[in-house]
C-alpha cells in the first residue's frame, strides 16, 4: 500500500486483554509466518510468552481500519523484579548491568505490519517510549536486536565485526551471551548492511554491549543494545519525539 500518513495513525497503550491479543496476533504474523520462528503458542495463531502479563504493550492503530499495525512491549524494572528478571537474561548474562536495576527498562517484540513499513510507525512507537521514560524517570533502555540467520550466520558475524569497531559499549556495560554465535567459525568479509531497527538504535545513541547470542527458536543472532537516555541524540531523536500523541 502507499505510505500511510502519520495523522492516520494512533498511538496508545493496551487497556484490555483484547488489545494485548491484537498485538500478539500481529507478532505471530511477523515472527511466526514471515520469519518462521518456532513459537510455543503458534497453534493459537498468536505469539505469547510468560513475560507478556508483566509488560505494558504499546500499540499503533490505523484510525480508519482500527487494526493494530505496530507494537512494542515494555518491561519496567519493577515488573522485571516481580517476574524474576528481564527477557534478555535468557540469552545474556547481565551481571555488569545489575547496578542499573531500578533505572533499567527493557524493550522487546518490536514489529510492524508488512503493509506499513515506511518508518512512520517506528517513529511513533519511539515517541511513546521516550514519553514513557520521561514520565517515569527511567534512565536506561535495553533490548535485543535480531539479525536473520538464513545464511547460517555469515551476515550476522560480518555485521557484528563492522559494528564493534564503532559502537561497542565501555567494558563496564558488557554482557555475555549464554549461547554465543560461533564467530571464529564464520567468514566475516561480507559487506553487511545494517538492519533498519539496529541502525535506528545506533543513531539514537545506543551501544552494542558484547558478542551476539544465537536464538535457536527465532533462528536469529541477537545483539544486546543499551541506550542511556543522557546519550540520546537529540538532533536525530527530534523527529521521533515531536508532536507525539499521548499514549
Amino acid at each position: 500500500m502507499c505510505p500511510v500518513q502519520r495523522s492516520r495513525l494512533r498511538l496508545e497503550f493496551a487497556q484490555s486483554p483484547e488489545d494485548v491479543l491484537e498485538a500478539q496476533r500481529l507478532r505471530y504474523r511477523v515472527f511466526g509466518e514471515e520469519m518462521g520462528a518456532r513459537l510455543k503458542s503458534a497453534h493459537l495463531g498468536i505469539d505469547r510468552d510468560l513475560y507478556d502479563p508483566y509488560c505494558e504493550h504499546l500499540l499503533v492503530r490505523d484510525r480508519e481500519t482500527h487494526e493494530v499495525v505496530g507494537t512494542y512491549r515494555i518491561l519496567s524494572p519493577e515488573n522485571a523484579r516481580r517476574i524474576g528478571g528481564y527477557y534478555c537474561e535468557d540469552e545474556f548474562d547481565l551481571v555488569r548491568l545489575a547496578h542499573l536495576g531500578p533505572r533499567l527498562v527493557e524493550l522487546g517484540r518490536s514489529c510492524v505490519h508488512p503493509d506499513y513499513r515506511n518508518g512512520a510507525i517506528i517513529a511513533l512507537l519511539w515517541s511513546g517510549i521516550a514519553a514513557y521514560m520521561r514520565r517515569h524517570g527511567y534512565e536506561y533502555l535495553i533490548g535485543c536486536a535480531s539479525i536473520a540467520m538464513g545464511d547460517g550466520g555469515r551476515m550476522a558475524a560480518s555485521l557484528y565485526q563492522h559494528l564493534r569497531r564503532r559502537f561497542m559499549s565501555p567494558v563496564e556495560y558488557r554482557v555475555f551471551p549464554r549461547c554465543p554465535l560461533p564467530l571464529a567459525a564464520l567468514k566475516t568479509e561480507w559487506d553487511a548492511s545494517v538492519p533498519p531497527l539496529i541502525k535506528g538504535y545506533l543513531r539514537l545513541g545506543a551501544w552494542v554491549c558484547g558478542d551476539p547470542a544465537w536464538d535457536p527458536d527465532f533462528n536469529t543472532a541477537d545483539l544486546l543494545l543499551l541506550l542511556p537516555m543522557h546519550r540520546l541524540n537529540e538532533r536525530y531523536a527530534r523527529h521521533f519525539l515531536k508532536d507525539h500523541h499521548h499514549a
